[in-house]
């Protein structure tokens, strides 16, 4: 009885689940894509730089002394002809003096030596003095002549270096933090002759080095504006951005304007020099910068957007959608940032669906269901989205 009882149990249970229905299938998810199409796309390079001023102008202590005077204040702007610096003049007035002393002396010689020849000329026409004495008298007058020549020219030599005692502004400009103290021993000394510089930075110049490869890539759009790829490019005439270090790109726009003779032999680079407006003279000598220029037109550019590339162990990667709606893991190739995209040179072909929202949802293989991919506005703007201002290395 027991037996029958539990077979009729299990006989029920075994009815009950097969009248279940099975559970339904998990959905394919749904990713946001965007199709991937050709188009032209300007190419710009970044090339690190350091800024100068305009003109730097050393301000040197030309002769040597104790410093007695200093007449500016410190980081200001200063005008031409200012003075800045007074060294002790007492030694260089006495030797003006002295030496005034010897064209005085040399003068009186020429004096003596003119009257001399006065009288001596007339004697040997009449052969009352011997045409020695005459010769004599001659060499004598020549002779002080020169040494009053050379007596003017110790003077002035005097006074000129009387006259560095006083230290004037150059140029207008900036000026920095003095090398020396009032009651400091200055000179001529590599070690204490530069009192100070000053720089005009109402322009500002940024110094950058190309590598010989890409001078020779860049030069023709670079110097020239003509690019080396197909496309219609201006001048380069006030068309470089300066990028400082902070990341904040200066309003005023420049150009090149010096690009060194030869290629350094011993780093294999060229120096180039752009010139950018500093009109409220924010940008200071002896910043880091950045220099972006417009180099070329790439006709069939493919741009990702940042977000949809993803890199592990320095592999960049991206999800495409084929025409079966399957994931496929693609490893790409950048070249770099164009905006808050990428420009891709290998991985991707015109046309293909790149995944940009819901890739930690896909993996290789897995059938999705895409849709058109919307950027947001900017209230919109996921705060993932600013990794893709950062430069691509």
């Amino acid at each position: 009885m027991i037996r029958r009882i539990t077979f009729i149990l299990f006989a029920t249970l075994l009815v009950a689940s097969c009248s279940k229905q099975a559970p339904p299938a998990s959905k394919p998810p749904t990713v946001s894509v965007i199709t991937v199409k050709e188009q032209p796309t300007n190419i710009y390079q970044t090339f690190i730089g350091q800024t100068y001023g305009a003109k730097d102008i050393e301000i040197p202590a030309r002769v040597e002394g104790f410093l007695t005077g200093m007449h500016f204040q410190e980081g200001k702007t200063v005008k031409k002809g200012k003075l800045l610096y007074t060294i002790d003049d007492q030694p260089f007035t006495a030797n003006v003096a002295e030496k005034m002393s010897k064209l005085v002396e040399a003068k009186t010689q020429l004096v003596k030596a003119n009257s001399d020849l006065d009288r001596t000329r007339p004697l040997a026409e009449l052969n009352a003095v011997s045409q020695s004495d005459l010769d004599a008298d001659i060499a004598q007058y020549e002779a002080s002549q020169a040494a009053v020549a050379a007596a003017e020219a110790t003077l002035k030599s005097a006074k000129i270096e009387l006259s560095y005692t006083r230290i004037t502004a150059p140029i207008t400009g900036l000026i920095g933090k003095t090398q020396a103290k009032v009651g400091s021993f200055v000179g001529k000394s590599a070690n204490n002759s530069t009192l100070n510089t000053i720089s005009d930075i109402t322009n500002i110049v940024v110094q950058f080095f190309l590598t010989e490869t890409k001078y020779l890539t860049f030069s023709q759009v670079l110097l020239n504006g003509k690019p080396h790829k197909p496309g219609n490019l201006k001048k380069n005439k006030n068309n470089l951005e300066l990028i400082l270090a902070d990341g904040s790109i200066h309003p005023e726009k420049g150009s090149i304007d010096f690009v060194d003779r030869n290629i350094n032999p011993m780093t294999g680079t060229i120096l180039i020099e752009a010139s950018f407006p500093n009109p409220n003279k924010r940008i200071r000598p002896g910043q880091y910068a950045k220099v972006k220029a417009l180099v070329g037109v790439e006709e069939k550019a493919i741009l990702v957007p940042q977000r949809a590339v993803s890199e592990l162990q320095e592999i960049k990667q991206i999800f495409v959608v084929n025409k079966e709606n399957k994931v496929e893991l693609r490893e790409v190739k950048i070249d770099q940032a164009i905006g808050d995209a990428w420009l891709i040179t290998d991985g991707v072909k015109n046309g293909e669906r790149v995944i940009v929202e819901g890739i930690q949802l896909v993996k290789n293989g897995v059938t999705v269901t895409p849709v058109d991919y919307k950027k947001p506005t900017k209230k919109e703007k996921p705060a993932t989205e600013k990794e893709g201002e950062k430069t691509h290395g």
